[in-house]
């Protein structure tokens, strides 16, 4: 036999690779930019940028008919009468402004904003954990949690063993990990939990075949605690020793009595039933997960939630209403600072507006690549006239924001791509002047402790700028 010409044959494996690639991406509807920087990707290196694609690439998760259409399965006539009966047909009042920002996430399907019969600021990690323990061990019926990271550590088996307790006493305990950001979480630390009757289930198990092969997005990233259908916690505090003592880590979390909390319970108890958890539909289980909320002054509360199932991107759409409609200021803590165009250019524009805009991010954050990509960010932001402040030597790690008199905002959402698009995340949006004062009264705070951007003198050269521009290549994943 003659040989084959393998030239030829490389040449049109080669061929059918990139036209097999383009026609791909053509199809997944992703931005010009991206696409042709994926198309020129696996154009120039082809193996490399498969193995990239198939770990990083994939944005959307198929899942919404199966998440939903589980929960709504269980659900009989009476029930869903009752959750739409039970809830306050009053909506609270909102200033112009607010009602504006609001009615954004109102027409993404996500419902207005509630009243909470109360709210607490927690910027403390060890007062977060000492009311998240006290509500625990006074939990009735059931404790639902959602986080990702929780570590086998003496913060993790702190929280474990407080709900095994509750458990033991007949709450039910249903807790939600994700499999990548808690990777030593593994069946023997959940042992004394499913002792005492209580179950852990990892969100998005990391299984190495062909089917599930993209690990590093879909992720929960969430952080949520409800203790009753009455109390919930949100905010950016994992469950692992970085929340305590003396080197916490500086983060912020919310303690919501109300309302709003029905909306965290669902989100959580959808996550559980895709993940393979059991609920019961039937009336008195929904009359216990969704109590009936009561008419009451408080703080107008909205809760907002994103994921790679929701091509709205609501999160986003959020942030973007909110810089839209600042007229004062615009106060921003985050741990990466990794904006896409159009948050980028929404920063920039309300500057031009006559806007204060101030950003606090980490000194030194827990990535040297997305500290890297997200000081290349801060450079150019602060020459547009965004006053930017480097939080340190502890780290940053809180989610805020305050826009005005308006709105203030605590949640589980970095600003950059991955929070926005590809992790399932969730924030409390705040419209009650007390909590607003209160979040910009600690913002304050946190700036003083802060060093001003451009006073930091960088080490370095060229070979540093260069590699931060290379980081920067892959904020769309980072």
């Amino acid at each position: 036999m003659p040989p084959l010409p393998w030239l030829e044959v490389l040449a049109a494996l080669y061929v059918v690779w990139v036209v097999g690639a383009a026609v791909t991406l053509l199809t997944q509807r992703r931005s010009p930019t991206a696409t042709l920087a994926w198309i020129f990707a696996f154009a120039a290196l082809p193996v490399v940028s498969g193995i990239y694609y198939v770990v990083f690439g994939p944005r959307r998760l198929k899942r919404r008919r199966v998440r939903y259409g589980s929960a709504r399965a269980a659900l009989a006539g009476e029930v869903r009468a009752y959750l739409r009966d039970s809830c306050c047909q009053v909506p609270p009042p909102l200033s112009p402004d607010a009602a504006a920002v609001a009615g954004v996430i109102e027409r993404l399907g996500q419902g207005g904003p509630t009243t909470a019969t109360s709210v607490d600021i927690l910027a403390d990690g060890d007062a977060c954990l000492d009311a998240l323990e006290r509500d625990i061990a006074q939990a009735r019926d059931h404790v639902h949690a959602e986080y990702y990271i929780w570590e086998p550590d003496g913060v993790g088996r702190r929280i474990r063993d407080a709900l095994a307790a509750a458990a033991r006493r007949g709450v039910q305990v249903r807790v939600l990990f994700d499999a990548l950001g808690s990777p030593d979480a593994d069946r023997a630390f959940w042992e004394p939990l499913a002792a005492a009757g209580g179950r852990a289930l990892a969100f998005n198990p990391v299984r190495l075949s062909v089917a599930s092969l993209n690990f590093a997005n879909f992720r929960t990233h969430r952080k949520i605690v409800v203790v009753d259908g009455a109390i919930g916690f949100v905010g950016g505090n994992n469950l692992h020793e970085a929340v305590s003592g003396e080197r916490a880590w500086r983060d912020v979390h919310a303690r919501i009595v109300g309302e709003p909390v029905r909306r965290l319970q669902r989100l959580v108890l959808e996550n559980w039933i895709y993940s393979g958890g059991e609920v019961k539909g039937d009336l008195e289980a929904v009359r216990r997960f969704f109590p009936p909320a009561a008419v009451a002054r408080g703080q107008p509360v909205q809760v907002v939630a994103s994921g790679p199932d929701d091509e709205d991107a609501p999160l986003h759409a959020f942030f973007l209403a909110a810089l839209a409609s600042a007229r004062a200021r615009a106060w921003i803590q985050t741990p990466y600072l990794i904006p896409d165009e159009s948050l980028e250019s929404a920063l920039r524009v309300a500057v031009l507006r006559g806007v204060d805009v101030q950003v606090i991010v980490p000194r030194e954050g827990d990535s040297r690549l997305v500290s890297a990509a997200s000081r290349t960010y801060c450079e150019a932001l602060v020459r547009a006239g965004v006053r930017v402040f480097e939080y340190g030597p502890a780290m940053l790690h809180a989610k805020t924001m305050v826009i005005d008199d308006t709105v203030a905002v605590v949640g589980t959402a970095n600003m950059d791509n991955r929070s926005f698009r590809l992790n399932f995340e969730v924030a409390a949006a705040f419209y009650g002047s007390a909590v607003i004062a209160e979040l910009a009264q600690r913002f304050e705070l946190d700036r003083a402790r802060s060093a001003d951007f451009r006073r930091r003198r960088r080490e370095g050269s060229r070979l540093a700028a260069l590699l931060e521009s290379l980081a920067r290549l892959s904020s769309p994943v980072l």
